[in-house]
């Protein structure tokens, strides 16, 4: 009976079947996203280790409905070039693998990740003079388009912008709290931050 029914089983076409393609990259962020950036937390967590990778000995963190609608860390690290900054929001780029050697890792995120999976669901706009230039450029990204880089203000360092936080994926705003739920949260991760890097002074 089971052979039969098997058998009874309408048979598919090839052309029926679904096509293997490389999905686009902006998809591809928002993938990585839901797997990086649960909450804003998670954002101020993935900036301040950037930040302190970046040799900063400042970190000013704000924010506005607990990160949902301004989240900006600014910091005086080391800072970046205009073709760093093109490069820093593409997946897997990073300069915290200088040797590709995955066994002594001496920074706190490697993977290049953070930032396009932040831009991906947000309005995010990255603004930084690398130290020693005397030039600081701008790059904006919302819901992962990239529009072109343009000069700007800035002391030496990097500062980022992220507003209108999971704008491109509607479906992850229901899982967020309140604005001071958020908060906290944001707060507890930079507590944590603190105490680790005493040497570091934080807003």
């Amino acid at each position: 009976g089971a052979h039969r029914d098997l058998l009874s089983f309408p048979t598919r076409r090839s052309s029926d079947l679904p096509v293997l393609r490389r999905l686009p990259e902006v998809v591809v962020n928002r993938i990585a996203a839901g797997e990086v950036i649960e909450r804003p937390a998670a954002v101020v967590r993935e900036l301040v280790e950037n930040a302190l990778d970046a040799g900063a000995s400042r970190i000013d963190v704000t924010l506005r409905d607990g990160g949902c609608s301004l989240l900006q860390v600014v910091d005086n690290g080391r800072g970046m070039t205009a073709d760093e900054l093109t490069l820093a929001v593409e997946r897997h780029a990073t300069s915290k693998l200088p040797d590709d050697d995955l066994v002594n890792i001496r920074s706190l995120g490697f993977r290049g990740e953070a930032l396009p999976s932040i831009g991906a669901v947000s309005r995010m706009t990255i603004t930084s003079r690398a130290r020693g230039s005397d030039a600081a450029w701008a790059l904006q990204v919302e819901g992962g388009k990239q529009l072109p880089i343009a000069p700007a203000a800035l002391p030496e360092g990097t500062r980022i912008e992220v507003r209108d936080l999971f704008f491109a994926t509607p479906a992850r705003l229901k899982f967020l709290k309140t604005p001071r739920t958020e908060s906290e949260h944001v707060r507890d991760v930079l507590e944590r931050l603190a105490m680790a890097h005493p040497g570091v002074a934080f807003s």
